[in-house]
């Protein structure tokens, strides 16, 4: 769908980077060294997002780190398609608002840290039923073309294990 809409695939990996989680920040190597391309072609289209406003930087040293204007007019919009793009609004309409009893629901892994691996780990937090999350999940995989990986706790299980799921690094899909 983006790559349809827009032609430059750095251009839309830069927008799934950086508008699947606010939280996301990059620095031009790395950035090329994760999309497997070239540091020009990444500087060429981090500076467009740049100049348009929708990419801030800040300069650390010798490097510049980069991360989403979250105040531009336009970053909720590029947020929800971004979204819409990976599946994770199918996700909350399909599985989560439908189990009932989820205290949080967020996503870890790659999708996270905006990386479109077609494998979603979902972390949900609450007392469901997970009988009926298998029959939800499969239908929303079939929806989204992409695999869901979920992992259920109870909010016990959720703060012994809060420090290794780094919930300050997960895309949260749900608070109750």
């Amino acid at each position: 769908m983006l790559d349809k809409l827009i032609t430059s695939k750095t251009r839309v990996k830069l927008l799934l980077k950086f508008f699947s989680n606010k939280h996301s920040k990059a620095y031009l190597r790395g950035l090329a060294e994760e999309f497997g391309e070239s540091t020009n072609s990444v500087r060429h289209e981090l500076n467009n997002l740049s100049n348009a406003g929708y990419l801030l930087s800040t300069e650390n040293g010798r490097t510049i780190e980069y991360h989403a204007n979250t105040q531009h007019p336009l970053y909720p919009e590029l947020k929800n398609l971004v979204h819409k793009y990976l599946g994770l609004d199918n996700i909350v309409e399909n599985i989560i608002k439908k189990l009932g009893n989820v205290e949080m629901a967020f996503v870890t892994g790659d999708y996270a840290k905006g990386k479109d691996t077609g494998i979603i780990d979902l972390v949900i937090v609450g007392d469901i039923n997970e009988k009926n999350l298998q029959k939800l999940t499969v239908k929303a995989e079939e929806a989204i073309n992409r695999k869901i990986r979920s992992l259920v706790l109870s909010f016990k299980e959720y703060e012994e294990l809060n420090k290794t799921l780094s919930p300050e690094k997960a895309l949260w899909l749900w608070k109750s």
